[in-house]
């Protein structure tokens, strides 16, 4: 009996014991969202602030009446500073922000270098609005070059005040030359494309200079390629060079079709530039022949007199 009962009182403390197991075993101080990590506050690093909520990204760390802060900015651009250290949220982890390393610090700084440049190359000017239009043109010969002057020389053009227009083609090139009448402030710069020794472009090209009057405000440039499409380095579509098309086919259609996009109609002739536009970042990606040209212009039509 004795034996029975023994067996009868021993159990199994998981299935039988309703108060759980002992609830001060194991690291029982851990946060419920985890203990906070430490983390270098980069530039670019979005974290949230756990007592007020704000996100951003860091955008820089500097030391202010004694300690060290970071400031945030938000998606609208805001900027706010809050003590560097405990109290934010990075994936909804807790985390504890640090100064950067050296390492980072210097990548941050090539990070704010290139920012302050524009896609041209130039030194980008914070604060400064764009002037109003002075009475300086450059024009170029269609719908695509000025995109794509724009696209890269926009921000320049902006803080000197100087339009691009569009001409539709230069086959009567001095007429838009007497139209325009350049003088003293009223300065003429002109892109032309598939500017080379034997071509009409270069027959039209002369008689405009031929225009003595208007011959010292006016400043006429090109680029030896059929269309402006070319001076974008082949590099950025996948080709080591642009493909060759047969005379007497569309040069557009032919690359367009070379590239294997949709190349029936004139809708995807516009989309497919729209496509060879957007692989564009900055001056790096177009030939040096027609940025030389469009960096005479600009500074042609810039200059005092």
């Amino acid at each position: 009996m004795a034996l029975r009962y023994v067996e009868c009182q021993v159990y199994d403390a998981t299935v039988n014991d309703r108060y759980g197991s002992d609830v001060l075993s194991g690291d029982w101080r851990v946060p419920k969202g985890g203990r906070a990590r430490e983390v270098e506050a980069e530039i670019g690093l979005v974290v949230e602030d756990m007592e007020t909520g704000w996100c951003g990204a860091v955008v820089r760390v500097e030391k202010a009446g004694g300690m060290r802060v970071v400031h945030l900015e938000d998606r609208g651009g805001r900027s706010k500073g809050f003590p560097l250290g405990p109290g934010f949220l990075l994936d909804g982890a807790p985390v504890i922000l640090t100064r950067p390393t050296a390492v980072a610090r210097a990548a941050a700084e090539a990070a704010k270098v290139a920012a302050s440049r524009t896609a041209s190359g130039s030194r980008a000017l914070e604060g400064v609005r764009a002037r109003v239009a002075s009475g300086s043109r450059i024009f170029v010969e269609g719908k695509h070059d000025a995109e794509l002057v724009e696209k890269v020389w926009g921000d320049d053009l902006r803080i000197e005040g100087v339009v691009v227009e569009m001409l539709d083609g230069v086959d009567d090139l001095a007429a838009v030359v007497r139209d325009f009448a350049p003088g003293p402030g009223r300065r003429l710069g002109v892109l032309v494309d598939h500017l080379v020794p034997g071509t009409k472009e270069t027959k039209l090209v002369q008689e405009a200079r031929a225009l003595s009057r208007f011959a010292p405000y006016v400043r006429i440039l090109g680029h030896p390629y059929v269309d402006v499409w070319q001076s974008v380095r082949p590099e950025r579509l996948g080709f080591q060079s642009w493909p060759v098309i047969p005379r007497g086919q569309s040069w557009k259609h032919g690359i367009v079709a070379e590239l294997g996009w949709p190349h029936e109609s004139q809708t995807d002739i516009a989309h497919a530039w729209k496509r060879i536009l957007a692989t564009v970042r900055t001056y790096a990606d177009l030939e040096p022949t027609l940025l030389a040209s469009v960096e005479e212009l600009i500074d042609f039509v810039t200059t005092q007199e």
